[in-house]
């Protein structure tokens, strides 16, 4: 058998962007990039010119996140079938960041879709790094680091492993590094570096960081029928660009057959997309829709009315939910005797142990937002006020509150295999020198009695990226998870929550794990929804998920409708699952259904 080699390659180029102030701040551009190139002139962006890999902020000894950028990122060949990029470590404004002085920044990949976490790889030396480059000596193999500081000297290393701080050699002083000629990258790069890979696994990176749209549909040939609704039944395939599909429903026009004899029919359809204009209502945040009982209910953060007060529509159909008319019942209202005053925040609901619960959090006369849920009462009515139990603050285990020296909001209830939980947002000192930032903490909790845990709150996440701290946003909030199979997936939202660089983020964990070990969770490096993602939709987050008469799985989501605006607005859409099994958040209607492809025929063959 002869083999047969791949000669063409495909060019990846790393970069980092310059920033672009009310548009591509310091967060985002002081991030690793990644470009493409078929004939090694022209380079096309990846993730639609927003930022892949994000260096880690770290935690100070007052518990606060000093955020992080990156530049002068250099990609390399390792030992075969891997990868390297290595980077220098700044801080967010670009200045030289002392604490990583004489390191740099390493990420090791085999595909260029999945990194590992950022490792800090000691150099051995004294002074702050300006920019690096690395190589692999395959005879020898060892790596050369060869490396300029912010002075200008040149340095050089040598070790076997370039994951090992301990088996790095001393820096050495040299006379001079050769760097390589710039070159031309996408709008707005910075100086980076490139590297030739294989054609089929440059496919592969080009596939995953570009977005998914439809390229066909597919009808079978003919078919036989006997009546009118065997015709009505058959649906058509939508096949993406990754080669994943969907079935979807067809309005065919079935008068010209006569289902009384036999007979050949050509007749027309148009292919059905899930799809809602942009916005759906305009001063809504974190928005829930709730299939319940052959109704759907609308609930979310009323910013309307100052976020005073838990208001709920009611509608026959989820269309119906947003028309003109529709009516909004308060259900809780201001009740300064039971610490109602403020903030009624990221309500939610959920049916937990076969009961229906509204989770959310409220603040008294004196600020400060904190978790509470309300249950309503058997046979009660969503609508009536008085349905409802009077609303209970979260305790511990022990029984203390939730919290004592912060806030806790946006409280969602997730259950994964047998065992339930609760996560939510919390943070302390907020708006001042001491703030921690929002965190992502979980818990589980007996379905019987869900207003106190029955674990320890662990801490899944903080925002220490870039697109989660961004401009001192230092979010992570919104969580709201769904279940598929064996996975679980867990979104939640980082930066601010009516700024145009809000984003969403994705955790995800194994359905058997312990869900309260950290290490069960991977998190995203990269956002799976941005103001990038969809056009016209600037600062996507505080989701929610449900599913639709379809079974289409469809997410709810709040996002402002300009770059320049602060008034939130309410969306969905459908959630896609791609060739590998894995949810797409950000499919827009265009995508999801090419127009050009709704109009379709079939031939019907008649049996009496």
């Amino acid at each position: 058998m002869v083999e047969i080699r791949e000669t063409k390659n495909t060019n990846i180029m790393v970069y980092t962007r310059g920033i672009i102030k009310g548009e591509y701040p310091e967060g985002l551009a002081h991030s690793i990039h990644l470009a493409y190139s078929k004939d090694g002139k022209y380079y096309k962006a990846l993730n639609k010119n927003y930022g892949i890999l994000f260096a880690p902020g770290t935690i100070s000894s007052e518990d606060t996140i000093r955020p992080k950028g990156i530049k002068n990122p250099w990609v390399f060949s390792m030992t075969p079938g891997l990868y390297g990029i290595v980077a220098v470590s700044i801080n967010e404004d670009g200045s030289v960041d002392d604490e990583i002085c004489g390191k740099i920044l390493f990420w090791m990949t085999e595909d260029f879709v999945d990194f590992g976490e950022a490792v800090a790889v000691d150099l051995e030396g004294t002074s702050c790094v300006e920019r690096v480059q690395c190589r692999y000596d395959e005879v020898e193999e060892i790596y050369e680091i060869l490396w300029e500081d912010i002075k200008g000297n040149c340095f050089r290393n040598k070790t076997k492993d370039i994951c090992s701080r301990c088996k790095m050699l001393p820096a050495e002083l040299i006379r001079e590094i050769s760097w390589p000629d710039p070159i031309r990258g996408p709008q707005g790069a910075e100086l980076g570096s490139v590297i030739a890979i294989k054609s089929s696994l440059g496919d592969k990176v080009i596939q995953n960081w570009s977005q998914l749209h439809n390229i066909e549909i597919q009808l079978p040939d003919s078919i036989t029928v006997k009546s009118e609704y065997e015709v009505e039944s058959v649906q058509a395939t939508a096949v993406y660009s990754d080669g994943s599909s969907v079935l979807k429903e067809v309005a065919w026009d079935t008068k010209i057959i006569d289902f009384g004899k036999k007979g050949i029919y050509e007749i027309t359809g148009t292919v059905q997309n899930v799809q809602y204009r942009f916005p759906l209502a305009w001063g809504y945040g974190d928005p829930v829709i709730f299939p319940w009982q052959n109704k759907y209910y609308f609930i979310a953060t009323n910013d309307n009315l100052n976020d005073i007060g838990l208001y709920v529509r009611e509608a026959e159909s989820m269309e119906g939910l947003f028309s003109d008319n529709i009516t909004e019942h308060l259900i809780l209202g201001e009740d300064e005797e039971r610490g109602l005053v403020q903030t009624f925040w990221a309500p939610e609901f959920h049916v937990i142990g076969g009961e229906l619960y509204i989770l959310f959090a409220v603040s008294g006369k004196v600020w400060g937002p904190q978790c509470h849920l309300m249950k309503l009462k058997k046979g009660g009515s969503i609508l009536d006020p008085d349905s409802w139990e009077s609303p209970v603050r979260i305790k511990r285990q022990d029984g203390s509150w939730l919290s004592e020296d912060g806030i806790t909001l946006d409280m969602t209830y997730l259950k994964a295999g047998v065992h339930s939980y609760m996560v939510w947002s919390y943070r302390r000192n907020i708006g001042t020198e001491a703030d921690t930032g929002s965190m992502l903490y979980i818990a589980t909790v007996d379905e019987k009695i869900p207003w106190q845990l029955t674990s320890e709150p662990v801490l899944l996440s903080r925002p220490l990226y870039g697109w989660e701290n961004v401009n001192n946003t230092i979010n992570n909030e919104g969580p709201h998870g769904f279940v598929v199979e064996d996975n679980v997936y867990l979104t939640f939202s980082g930066g601010s929550a009516n700024a145009y660089t809000y984003a969403m983020g994705l955790l995800t964990a194994k359905t058997g794990a312990n869900l309260l070990e950290p290490s069960n969770w991977k998190k995203r490096g990269t956002p799976i929804v941005s103001y990038y993602s969809v056009e016209g939709e600037y600062g996507p987050g505080h989701n929610s998920f449900y599913m639709d008469a379809s079974g289409n799985l469809m997410i709810a989501y709040h996002a402002e409708d300009a770059i320049d605006h602060k008034l939130r607005c309410d969306g969905i859409r459908r959630v896609h699952f791609n060739i590998q099994g894995q949810p797409i958040f950000d499919m827009s209607p265009e995508r999801d259904l090419d127009p050009k492809l709704r109009e379709v025929k079939l031939k019907v063959l008649t049996a009496v």
